[in-house]
């Protein structure tokens, strides 16, 4: 069904076992569960699908390696099972990532985790070659039994700096250890949400609807895109809205508890080709004397910079301060000195909010990345329970949906039918596993398709085995590139219009492509989608200049590009 027809048909029939409320990861996460275990559910998110802090993570899959430090070593745990899980399961959206760690001294930090259980210790100290060591092996013993990448290595610093010559020369030694990395975070919450539509003919997920009321046995949801209101009858809520967990509590009449203490982080997205060659193809992940952590992150042909970890209270005024971004070109100074990076070199910035529970007090890196819920009972004004999904990692989204879903089953009195921890996700299915075994698929492909091969190898790079569904959906010879970007076609961008759940314009542009986000975004492109997608999905003129507004103010607020 098309977004018109699953609207008339929930107004029609208002009943339903789950309402989801937000779709970032772990919403569309949960909903996917529960749509395995053949429960109806109705999944709603203000804004696009995976489009808050979902999107504004930075990209990466990781055990989280100073959560050590913190104790915190059953989600550490947590997180490398679920790590390599996604590889497997998601191989075209989740990558193995070298990792390298530039280690300025010799035994600095030793006593951080002793310090801090016994509560002495409230400000970080810089982590030298000794307490990373025993870091990374803790690291590797957790994945001893199923180990999918390479152990950690150490190397001194003359072997390191042969390695990377840009590297800073005040080192002493540097680590290199394996994690993981999304190149398209919000393309997996996208078909996640895809196959559990698939899977259950009575769950269904809506982007541009919020829940802006709730009472008695009903939910009030308001059509962002029309300003149309109606009422579903949910036996059970899920709140899983993030940062913006206890502002949705407050609309549904439950605002007296406060459950979210959201920290800001910010990145940037450079063009700088002579950094990028300075990584030779690893992340550089290090910590700043403050004992917050940077990263750099080689990102196709561009490099991500991030992130910070800022208290904020309103989290749709995250963007990236002034002092953020100097703050973060500052630090790609002190790993490669003799490199100028400076504003010029930006072509976009991202800021999210991490939907951390609450603390009054303490730095912000010792807060928990742990994921809990928390239960709103029944009473007399309202007779459905109301489950908050707090905190949480992209790394575990499935293992915090899998409990979220256990809970909802458990107050629907109904059995899970399977595990999704073995299940591929969409164009992770069947997808080949070498790179004999991928030249192979192409040239099937090929057969069948009338596309060329350079092109048959693009859309396996950006959409894994789906490739072979927008393949065929392509006209060959006919479908002709754009006139703006080379790298996609006509085709292409409609079949994503017409298949992916698009609603605005700025979906395609932020969320569905990488387009804005690399900085390949021009006005003449701008103005060039903007007419597909108005034939596509038939808008009106002034409906084609709405959303061609609507996108230059985001781009220009929210991500610093001016168009």
């Amino acid at each position: 069904m098309n977004r018109q027809e699953t609207l008339h048909a929930i107004r029609h029939s208002p009943e339903i076992s789950v309402l989801i409320i937000g779709g970032g990861v772990n919403g569309i996460g949960t909903f996917r569960d529960l749509a395995l275990q053949g429960v109806d559910a109705l999944l709603v998110e203000r804004g696009d699908f995976g489009g808050g802090t979902s999107a504004a993570s930075s990209h990466m899959l990781h055990g989280g390696l100073r959560y050590l430090e913190n104790g915190e070593f059953r989600l550490v745990n947590e997180a490398l099972q679920e790590r390599d899980r996604l590889l497997r399961n998601a191989p075209h959206y989740a990558k193995p990532l070298r990792t390298t760690i530039p280690i300025f001294r010799w035994f600095s930090g030793l006593l951080n985790a002793p310090l801090k259980f016994a509560g002495l210790l409230d400000r970080p100290s810089e982590r030298g070659a000794l307490a990373v060591k025993l870091g990374l092996t803790f690291y590797d013993f957790l994945v001893r039994r199923e180990r999918a990448m390479p152990k950690h290595e150490f190397r001194l610093r003359a072997d390191a700096l042969r390695e990377y010559p840009q590297l800073n020369p005040a080192i002493v030694c540097a680590a290199t250890y394996y994690d993981a990395w999304m190149p398209c975070p919000e393309r997996i919450c996208l078909e996640l949400a895809l196959e559990a539509e698939a899977s259950n003919k009575n769950c269904h997920a809506l982007n541009y609807v919020s829940a802006i009321c709730g009472d008695g046995d009903s939910v009030a949801l308001r059509d962002e895109l029309t300003g149309e209101t109606w009422r579903v009858k949910p036996k059970v809520v899920l709140n899983v809205a993030g940062p913006w967990i206890d502002l949705v509590n407050d609309d549904l009449g439950r605002g007296n508890q406060r459950f979210i203490g959201g920290t800001k982080g910010s990145h940037l997205i450079l063009h700088h080709p002579e950094l990028l060659a300075a990584t030779g193809g690893s992340e550089f992940y290090f910590e700043h004397e403050d004992g917050r952590l940077v990263l750099i992150l080689p990102y196709f042909n561009r490099v991500m910079i991030g992130t910070t970890d800022i208290r904020i209270d309103q989290p749709d005024e995250a963007v990236a301060s002034e002092a953020e971004i100097d703050y973060l070109l500052a630090m790609v100074n002190k790993v490669f000195p003799g490199l100028r990076v400076e504003r010029a070199n930006i072509v976009f910035t991202f800021s999210g909010v991490r939907p951390l529970p609450y603390s009054e007090g303490g730095r912000t890196g010792q807060i928990s990345r742990d994921h809990s819920i928390r239960t709103i009972a029944p009473d007399v004004r309202r007779r459905y329970p109301i489950h908050s999904l707090i905190g949480g990692k992209w790394t575990t989204f499935r293992a915090f949906a899998e409990q979220a879903s256990d809970l909802a089953l458990s107050d629907l009195g109904r059995q899970r039918r399977q595990s999704t921890a073995n299940l591929p996700i969409g164009g992770g299915r069947n997808y080949p596993r070498n790179e004999a075994a991928r030249e192979r698929w192409l040239d099937e492909l090929g057969r069948r398709s009338e596309a060329p091969p350079d092109r048959l190898k693009l859309l396996f790079e950006r959409y894994g085995t789906r490739a072979e569904k927008i393949a065929r959906d392509l006209g060959g010879a006919d479908d002709l590139p754009l006139t703006h970007h080379s790298g996609y076609s006509r085709g292409e961008v409609e079949f994503i219009l017409r298949e992916e759940k698009v609603a605005r314009l700025d979906d395609l542009l932020l969320r569905r492509s990488l387009i804005a986000m690399l900085g390949e975004l021009t006005r003449e492109l701008l103005h060039e989608l903007a007419e597909i997608a108005a034939e596509t999905l038939c808008w009106s003129a002034e409906r084609k200049e709405q959303e061609i507004r609507r996108a230059v103010k985001i781009l220009r607020v929210r991500h610093r590009v001016e168009l």
